[in-house]
């Protein structure tokens, strides 16, 4: 049920004043584009709304509100003395990975 109704066709009044209250400045293809287009979002409106839902039931979200987050189990990481000879520019002598300066 809707808490108001929606127009059958979008007229270029309706959507030059709905442009004026978004401060958009439309010319007149783009007030004739809009108008067609809008109609068509709520024809779709009108199809989705005469879906018949009375067998589902209400929800608060579209998704499971249940946690998706992994347990955080240690778990042995590699080992550095044999990582860091890989790496394009390790300081091997402070056992670290030297990487470009990002900011500044």
């Amino acid at each position: 049920m809707l808490a108001f109704r929606m127009p059958e066709i979008l007229s270029r009044e309706e959507v030059e004043r709905i442009a004026a209250l978004a401060s958009l400045e439309l010319t007149e293809a783009e007030v004739e584009t809009f108008a067609r287009q809008l109609g068509e979002i709520l024809e779709y409106a009108r199809r989705v709304q005469q879906i018949d839902t009375s067998g589902i039931a209400p929800t608060s979200h579209g998704v499971s509100t249940a946690p998706l987050d992994r347990a955080d189990d240690p778990q042995p990481s590699l080992d550095r003395a044999s990582v860091l000879p890989g790496a394009p520019d390790p300081a091997q002598d402070a056992g670290l990975f030297r990487v470009p300066r990002v900011i500044g």
